[in-house]
Order: C-alpha cells, then sequence, then structure tokens
C-alpha cells in the first residue's frame, strides 16, 4: 500500500481511501450488513487505514456500520467524515452554522462509537456562512479535541479567493474525479496549486462503470441509484463513451495483469501523484480488486492514452 502523509497535519494515510456510501445501504443495490463489515475489515487488513463517510449516507447508517467494522481498531485508522447537510422531514437543505457543526459533530461521533473524527470536511457549502465562521467553530471543536484536522468537499474555482487567507487551516478537499468524469481536472489543479491542500477524489471509478462489469444492455434495479439518468454514465451518449473507455482499460489490464478496476484507479494517482482515490465497495472481493491499483505505474504512454481517450 502506498502512503501519503496530509499536507499541513500529521495524517499519514493511505492514497487508496474506502469510501463509506455504500455502507450506508441506501441506493447501491441490495447490501449486507455483514458483507459491508467485512469489507471494511478487509481493508483494514490490507493496509487501507483511511476511511471517508458522511453523516448523510444512509441517514447515518454509514457511519455506524463504519463504526462496528473498526471497533476494537480505531488507534490504526483515520476516519475521516462530513458536515453540511440536513436532512428533515424529507427536506435536504446545507447549513454551515455554528450551531448544526456541533450538533451534527456529536451526532456523528456517537454513531461512529468514538471520541474523536481525524478529519472532518465541509460535505457543500450554505451560501450563507462565511468560511471565517465555519473555521473559528471547527477551531473551538478541535481545542475540545472532537476533531484533529478539518477540509473541504465539493470546492470550486470561484472558492478559492474566500479560502486563500486560509491556506493550511483546511488540509484537504474532495472533488468527483475519474476517467469518466474530468470535468473537475482544472479546478482540482488550481485548488491544490493556490491552497496547497491534498485532493481527494471521490466517484473514482465512475460509479463503477470503470470496474468492467457493465454494459450497453446493464439494467439497474429500482433501488439502485444509477438506474436514474440523473447518474449521466450509465445513460445515453456518455455510457457509449465510458464503454469505448473501458475497452482500452480492459486491454492494459490484461497487459499489466491486473483488474480493470486498479487501471482506472492508477490511472488517477499516476496522474496526480498526491492525491488520495476514494472508492465504495459492498464486499471484500470489491476492496481486494481496488487494493491491485497501488504500488506500481503506468507507462507514461499508456497514461498519456488514457488521458487522450478520456477526454471530454
Amino acid at each position: 500500500m502506498e502512503y501519503i502523509t496530509l499536507k499541513h497535519s500529521d495524517l499519514k494515510v493511505s492514497r487508496l481511501c474506502m469510501g463509506g456510501c455504500p455502507l450506508g445501504g441506501y441506493g447501491w443495490g441490495n447490501t449486507q450488513e455483514e458483507e459491508l463489515i467485512g469489507a471494511v475489515q478487509t481493508a483494514v487488513d490490507l493496509g487501507i487505514n483511511f476511511f471517508d463517510t458522511a453523516d448523510t449516507y444512509g441517514l447515518g447508517q454509514s457511519e455506524i456500520t463504519l463504526g462496528k467494522a473498526l471497533s476494537g481498531r480505531r488507534k490504526d485508522v483515520i476516519i475521516a467524515s462530513k458536515f453540511g447537510v440536513r436532512v428533515e422531514n424529507g427536506k435536504t437543505t446545507y447549513d454551515n452554522s455554528p450551531e448544526w457543526i456541533r450538533e451534527a459533530l456529536d451526532a456523528s461521533l456517537m454513531r461512529l462509537g468514538t471520541d474523536y473524527i481525524d478529519l472532518y470536511q465541509v460535505h457543500y457549502r450554505d451560501g450563507v456562512t462565511p468560511i471565517v465562521t465555519v473555521m473559528k467553530t471547527l477551531e473551538e471543536m478541535k481545542r475540545a479535541g472532537k476533531i484533529r484536522y478539518y477540509g473541504l468537499s465539493n470546492v470550486h474555482e470561484e472558492d478559492i479567493e474566500e479560502l486563500l487567507p486560509f491556506t493550511g487551516k483546511f488540509i484537504s478537499f474532495q472533488n468527483e474525479y475519474s476517467l469518466a468524469c474530468r470535468k473537475n481536472e482544472a479546478e482540482i489543479i488550481e485548488i491544490e496549486k493556490k491552497l496547497r491542500m491534498n485532493p481527494l477524489t471521490w466517484g473514482s471509478l465512475g460509479q463503477g462503470i470503470l470496474t468492467g462489469k457493465y454494459d450497453k444492455n446493464t439494467v439497474f434495479d429500482k433501488n439502485d441509484r444509477r438506474s436514474r439518468e440523473i447518474y449521466v454514465n450509465f445513460h445515453g451518449d456518455k455510457l457509449h463513451k465510458n464503454l469505448e473507455i473501458v475497452e482500452v482499460l480492459k486491454k492494459l489490464s490484461k497487459k499489466y495483469e491486473k483488474p480493470v478496476s486498479a487501471v482506472a484507479i492508477r490511472y488517477i494517482l499516476d496522474y496526480f501523484p498526491e492525491s488520495v482515490v476514494l472508492c465504495g465497495a459492498k464486499r471484500a472481493s470489491q476492496v481486494i480488486g481496488n487494493i491491485e491499483g497501488s504500488n506500481w505505474k503506468l507507462d507514461i504512454e499508456d497514461l498519456r492514452y488514457l488521458e487522450k481517450i478520456s477526454r471530454d
């Protein structure tokens, strides 16, 4: 496993982070708690020490499942969670207020079964609360020992100016990025350069399309979010483009004797040398395949070819 120390911190994390959305047991087809817990424990056994979740994944169920899976192993891992999305009475709103940060954090700690979170991240900005107010509240939580560091998620180039005075305070940022979704690439480069934070990529396997398991005839059950057209990687022209990328990944999979998913992961690790790749998993076999993306390099010609054929 490859590790990196996140800038402005002493958090030495695996460059492959297990994403916690599937742990919520909602919107990813059929899931079994026993399998989910087994996936987390397999990840730890194989060197993954970084786990990312959020209070809204499964309306808290992801944190509960992750806490169960890591029981007795807390000191061996880095846990990241997020706040800023409120779901009440079926209505979703964004809230970065100090009052909600404190309430959300205490609830996350209880669900996770821990007394601190290593990396606490703003899931989405609410467009109302100034970033200085958010930061002051997070500093308060840090002094209280409830969090060690804090970061950002879903930030964009227009946010840079507001964030510049606080360079070094927020230690990481998350954005969607994969061979199937490069729309945020220029922003990731700018944010990493100007704010000196490590990028954490979510959607790194394009919600699964880059695993090579699906084709144009795949039909998802209604309990799988990918059945909805908003998940563009599996619909229309975007699906056909993605399947062209997958065919190249399959060829490289044979060349390197690695799973298709591992080649897709390796591309990000090589393209962004200071990145961490987030990948969700529902079972141990998926974790094992993803881990094969670590500790090797794509030939520069293959890296360039993947960059070329995946351009929007």
